[in-house]
């Protein structure tokens, strides 16, 4: 059993920052992917990015490459995700997702077995 701890959300004007920050506890795994998603009112979840827990290799969504960075603490069992050069169009919940095996692109949500209660980030014209 995995939990999954979101936080780091909130109101920010369109060209600002925001650090998500999500912890996983209760199990560990030898091999693994944590990835963020989010959703929009009315709107299917989307992949945003992803990590592999070991060797760090990274995927991105095209709308948020140079904008968004992921990023791990392995100690601390923590994922991050920088969001830069926020828009309006970022504005949704945002949900982190681990997968208990390594997945080589890890877009989709399905590949992923639990997840986080999610953080609300909201981007002002």
């Amino acid at each position: 059993q995995v939990q999954l701890v979101e936080s780091g959300g909130g109101l920010v004007q369109a060209g600002g920052s925001l650090r998500l920050s999500c912890a996983a506890s209760g199990r560990t795994f030898s091999s693994y992917t944590m990835g963020w998603f989010r959703q929009a009112p009315g709107k299917e979840r989307e992949f945003v990015a992803a990590i592999s827990w070991s060797g760090g290799s990274t995927n991105y969504a095209d709308g948020v490459k140079g904008r968004f960075t992921i990023s791990r603490d392995n100690a601390k069992n923590t994922v991050f995700l920088q969001m830069n050069s926020l828009e309006p169009g970022d504005t949704a919940v945002y949900y982190c997702a681990l997968g208990v095996r390594h997945i080589v692109m890890a877009t989709a949500a399905s590949d992923y077995d639990y997840w986080g209660q999610g953080t609300q980030v909201t981007v002002s014209s």
